[in-house]
């Protein structure tokens, strides 16, 4: 069972790659343009839900429902057991709701104001456009009747198969004169994890989140390359363990911003990391010698088994994260990474030290 401080590296961990999926997505629209930002957003969701959606229906136990009620209860019971609040309501064997209330977990806080009504359709168009092709329903359209970006009160839509296949622009539509009606919440269909612990609750929220890690570094690879990958996904990285060290840190009661400079200090650090690291799954261990702090991670478990262009072009982008995070512990350390992949998988280690 894990701690209070490895509950919380939980929480950190799930705060962090939320924070940097939405940090790449602005940051795209800001210096790469909205038609990029739509592109990668389209591709990202496309890309999830050819890895997720079938194997989640049987996972969830919906496969052989109707088709418009599988798929709204598929994006309700994923979305919870991710720590996102959802709703749904069936109106028939043809016709099921889904809602998605704010705040939206995507687009947390102020960020939700820079996010552009293109960018946020590329994941309905991405992913919920695509469920009739891939259940082989040829007629399931998404009508989306509103989006939280455009100031309407959450994002919400129905599945609803219709008796002609339907060409691929007309699987997402807007009808923002319709409404879904009221829900029940007290009678809101219940997975088994309510009852869950807060440890294994915690875990999933972290699985959730990762995986918007694991396809963002592929995606974003194969759409600007390698180097702009660095250059993007990089820059974000390093603001958001900036802007969420603070936060995290003193949920698992470190200390932060201390700038000493010291070997405690460095210690200090080493401690969130080793434990944030510990918390997504990686193997890790760590050494003090020779004046620093060593922390140690057997392999890159996070980015198992996908195919990266270029992956210790896609590690450096990663790594800004625990770099800017660092200058926000003490601003007086320094934190020198080595990393090589070989044969043998892996080798990273961080040596955090007194500048």
């Amino acid at each position: 069972m894990a701690d209070a401080r490895g509950l919380a590296a939980y929480r950190a961990a799930g705060t962090l790659y939320n924070a940097l999926m939405t940090a790449l997505v602005l940051g795209l629209v800001t210096r790469r343009g909205e038609d990029t930002a739509r592109e990668y957003v389209f591709r990202h969701f496309r890309r999830q839900h050819l890895e997720k959606f079938l194997p989640g229906l049987q996972k969830l136990g919906l496969a052989g429902l109707p088709a418009a009620p599988t798929c709204a209860l598929y994006h309700y019971h994923s979305n919870a057991l991710g720590g996102v609040k959802t709703g749904y309501l069936e109106e028939s064997p043809r016709k099921a709701w889904v809602r998605y209330p704010p705040p939206r977990w995507i687009w947390k806080g102020t960020a939700i104001a820079a996010v552009p009504h293109a960018v946020s359709a590329a994941m309905l168009h991405g992913w919920h456009g695509h469920n009739g092709v891939s259940l082989g329903k040829p007629g399931l359209g998404f009508v989306c009747t509103g989006m939280t970006v455009d100031g309407k009160p959450g994002l919400e839509g129905y599945y609803i198969e219709h008796d002609r296949p339907l060409n691929e622009e007309e699987r997402v539509r807007f009808a923002y004169d319709e409404e879904m009606p009221r829900v029940d919440w007290s009678a809101q269909p219940k997975l088994a994890t309510e009852n869950w612990p807060e440890e294994r609750r915690l875990k999933t929220f972290r699985a959730y989140a990762i995986e918007y890690l694991r396809t963002m570094l592929p995606t974003l690879q194969e759409l600007l390359g390698p180097a702009d990958t660095v250059a993007e996904l990089g820059r974000v990285a390093r603001l958001v363990g900036l802007q969420f060290h603070e936060e995290t840190a003193r949920d698992m009661d470190l200390p932060t911003d201390v700038e000493r400079g010291d070997l405690a200090s460095a210690r200090d650090f080493g401690r969130w990391l080793a434990a944030i690291l510990d918390a997504c799954g990686e193997e890790i261990g760590t050494e003090e010698r020779d004046g620093a702090v060593f922390v140690r991670s057997n392999g890159w478990r996070a980015v198992r088994e996908l195919a990266l262009a270029d992956p210790l072009l896609a590690f450096d982008a990663w790594n800004e994260l625990w770099l800017g995070a660092a200058a926000a512990h003490d601003r007086f350390l320094t934190v020198q990474t080595t990393r090589s992949l070989g044969d043998r998988g892996w080798s990273i280690a961080w040596r955090i030290a007194p500048r």
